[in-house]
């Protein structure tokens, strides 16, 4: 069963999750209720393939024991080369998945969510290096973040020590209610995005472009208008899911972090990746840029602070863009975002200088006009049409 794919989805976890709301609204705890529904709806997920419950199962218990065992050993010592082999080993099984099947291993190993699942794990050894993890964690608990069923298949992405205070708070009747109503109110926001806004823009104008369906139109003007009506399924497709997932996440009393705060309406390529999935573009930011920024700096190997940074734009971008998939056009897409970036940064620099774009209301529309379509072209990069 694909999460948030039809309507019986919704009608199962809607049953399921009525005593959580009858606790909820009692000020009562429902997180044992919450972990045994979330198995429920795992089972109903992945419980269509064997190949895919045996990788989750496995990929699951290997990551629980990784986190476990760095986290007892980081409490003793502080080897980086420990840490390395870590990360590198909770990184492999979601490598493995990208490369396999340029290998013709398609259905070697692999699941739904193995990218997000991955993000999490890499978090949690992370900050379990950095001294911000401490606490011993519950075997329960940890599973429970890491397949928390809202959004195991596509984020957003949360944080173990936010999530874990989500999980050990009880809200009130009157604050319970308050995350029930905002829920509803993302749900309906989802329905609103992905089965009406994102349905209507594939199936009467995404199917017939950039093709010439359209007997008025130019092979340049459909691929124009494709880059367009691409870009707008694409915010209302993804924006929709994560709706649900934040939706119902705060029905189960987690707030999971929002992923899109209007992206379209930005001012300039950074303002849109602190818009644009949001969770994403934070942990690869958090965890990939300023990492290696500040490993660059330590090592002192280059002394120019701005090629550092230009450096880790690369870097966060490539990556991010093959994280997508291996193929041509992802790596472009990632690539382009780089330059979109360094780009920017250096207008702004120069600009602080000489004083030439000022701030006001018509800069500002230009800025958010500019943005918008250098943000479609990537987008239209993304498709793979262009290659």
């Amino acid at each position: 069963m694909t999460p948030y794919g039809n309507i019986v989805f919704f009608i199962i976890i809607g049953i399921l999750l009525m005593p959580t709301i009858i606790l909820g609204l009692r000020g009562k705890s429902a997180k044992r209720y919450n972990i045994f529904i979330s198995i429920v709806v795992l089972a109903l997920i992945f419980g269509s393939s064997l190949n895919g419950s045996i990788s989750l199962i496995l990929f699951t218990v290997f990551q629980i024991l990784l986190i476990i065992v760095y986290q007892k050993y980081r409490l003793q010592k502080n080897s980086t080369s420990v840490f390395v082999i870590a990360v590198l080993l909770s990184i492999l099984p979601l490598v493995l998945v990208k490369v396999l099947p340029i290998l013709g291993l398609h259905h070697l190993f692999g699941f739904l969510g193995v990218s997000y699942i991955t993000f999490k794990s890499v978090q949690m050894i992370l900050e379990t290096r950095d001294g911000l993890i401490k606490d011993k964690i519950s075997v329960v608990e940890l599973a429970y973040f890491l397949l928390f069923f809202p959004t195991v298949s596509s984020g957003p992405i949360d944080r173990w020590r936010r999530f874990y205070k989500d999980l050990h708070t009880v809200p009130s009747g009157q604050d319970y209610q308050k995350l029930l109503l905002s829920g509803i109110n993302c749900i309906f926001l989802g329905f609103l995005y992905k089965f009406i806004l994102a349905y209507l823009i594939y199936n009467y104008t995404l199917i017939y472009l950039p093709s010439q369906t359209y007997n008025y139109l130019t092979p340049f003007q459909g691929q124009i208008a494709y880059m367009y009506m691409y870009s707008f399924y694409l915010f209302f497709d993804f924006a929709g899911y994560s709706a649900f997932a934040v939706g119902v996440s705060r029905i189960m009393g987690v707030q999971t972090p929002i992923n899109f705060n209007r992206p379209f309406s930005s001012r300039n390529i950074k303002d849109f990746w602190n818009r644009w999935h949001m969770s994403l573009s934070f942990w690869f930011r958090d965890y990939v840029y300023m990492r290696f920024v500040l490993w660059m700096t330590k090592k002192k190997w280059i002394k120019n602070k701005y090629t550092v940074s230009y450096l880790g734009f690369f870097l966060l971008f490539f990556l991010m863009g093959i994280w997508h998939g291996l193929e041509l056009h992802f790596v472009v897409y990632g690539l382009y975002h780089a330059l979109l970036i360094i780009c920017f940064d250096k207008f702004e620099r120069w600009n602080k200088k000489r004083k030439i774009w000022p701030k006001n209301k018509w800069t500002h529309a230009i800025g958010v006009f500019i943005t918008f379509n250098a943000i479609c072209f990537g987008f239209y990069i993304f498709s793979g049409t262009l290659f």
